[in-house]
């Protein structure tokens, strides 16, 4: 494959090139919330279900979703799912945010976070309550369009994020109260050039590293994974090495082995994954083979991987083929073994999940507007279907808790 890992480059400068998301609906509507304006939060009507989530065996699961789409949600959707089981009960909304698309959580667990996938991009902080009247804390402008991707740095201080439609990635400092202050860093993707089919850079995921020492933003349209250096202090982004795929491959998400040393990259347009060295000590990232997913010829738009915790087994969500792939981890996480795929139960999974104990897989559908739950099998790898489907309104993101701060488990 042409590949270039490791490339030293000078920080990208900011760019104006945007084009929509592959597959997202109707992502452009309304700006976001002015910066830093608090918002009412609309919890569930009844709270009570709410302040239950943790009742012996229930667990809290928040859902993102659009909210400016026909048939779309409210906001933030609230529910509860049982653990034994996999049963998903709703229980409210978070309403007060638009196109709340993905979610990701404060290590403190109470502060969830949320992108706001509009034209004039947001980020949005939710302060949770353990009896479920949540609030709204405000939204931050991310300075680019269609962010689809946030993160929380592990020190819990930053938060960053990925505007897919302009190619850029964002810093914002998180204040004590969890609340996001004003943005301190924009990073537009400018080099290498856009890849075949593609207008320009799309940045569609940014995480850091297992080991702290570095970030990763990951671009589609230019087939590169970027790795930054994030100043502590300040906030600011330092670009130190840069790995490009295929041409054409269109990588949209990386997850890392429990060991640091590799990570797996899903590559949407050519349907492939790749296993990739990493190097703590440099940030360099050096990509393999891409190797196929099951789902057959053409592309099923693969859109994530999850890696079990003891690093033995990985599952990829295939949009395209409505199924999910499983694969063997095997050489202290340096191979990928194919075992099979297994049908989603829904229409387009955009957004795979592992409960916190990694009984259960959650996938939400996006086209189907449903989540449905499977049971893990940690001998063998294998997945089984939880019952039936959960409706919720074009779920694009599912996010499983083990409680809510200041609730002990059940």
């Amino acid at each position: 494959m042409s590949s270039r890992a490791g490339r030293t480059e000078p920080p990208s400068t900011p760019g104006t090139s945007r084009r929509r998301f592959l597959g997202a609906v109707a992502a452009a509507a309304v700006g976001a919330t002015a910066a830093g304006s608090a918002a009412p939060a609309n919890a569930s009507p009844d709270p009570s279900p709410s302040a239950r989530a943790c009742s012996r065996g229930s667990r809290p699961l928040f859902l993102g979703t659009y909210t400016s789409v026909p048939g779309g949600g409210a906001g933030i959707g609230l529910a509860t799912y049982d653990e034994a089981t996999g049963r998903i009960t709703a229980t409210g909304t978070v309403s007060g945010v638009g196109d709340p698309s993905f979610l990701a959580l404060h290590p403190s667990g109470r502060t969830l976070y949320c992108v706001n996938e509009r034209q004039q991009g947001g980020v949005s902080a939710v302060r949770l309550s353990p009896d479920g009247k949540h609030q709204v804390l405000g939204t931050r402008s991310t300075g680019g369009a269609g962010p689809c991707h946030l993160s929380v740095h592990p020190g819990g201080r930053w938060l960053l994020s990925a505007n897919y439609n302009s190619g850029s990635v964002a810093v914002h400092p998180i204040e004590p109260s969890g609340a996001l202050g004003v943005r301190t860093a924009l990073v537009t993707h400018s080099t290498p050039p856009p890849g075949p089919g593609q207008q320009g850079p799309h940045a569609h995921q940014i995480i850091t590293s297992p080991d702290g020492g570095h970030v990763l933003a990951v671009d589609l349209g230019t087939d590169t994974v970027y790795t930054y250096r994030l100043d502590t202090s300040r906030g600011t982004l330092a670009r130190v090495s840069y790995a490009t795929v295929r041409p054409g491959a269109g990588p949209r998400h990386l997850t890392f082995h429990p060991s640091g040393r590799f990570a797996y990259l899903a590559n949407e347009v050519d349907n492939t994954v790749v296993v990739c060295a990493y190097e703590p000590a440099t940030g360099r990232l050096t990509p393999g083979t891409p190797q196929p997913t099951g789902t057959g010829p053409g592309t099923s738009y693969p859109a994530q991987l999850v890696v079990t915790g003891d690093g033995r087994y990985a599952f990829l969500a295939n949009r395209g083929h409505n199924s999910l792939s499983r694969y063997a981890i095997e050489a202290g996480g340096s191979r990928l073994t194919l075992l099979g795929t297994v049908p989603v139960g829904g229409d387009f999974p955009r957004h795979i999940a592992l409960s916190p104990d990694e009984n259960l897989l959650f996938a939400a559908n996006q086209r189907s507007s449903s989540v449905t739950v499977f049971h893990v099998d940690h001998a063998r790898g294998e997945l089984r279907a939880a019952g039936d489907p959960f409706s919720s309104p074009v779920a694009v993101c599912a996010l499983p808790l083990q409680a809510l701060s200041g609730l002990p488990p059940g």
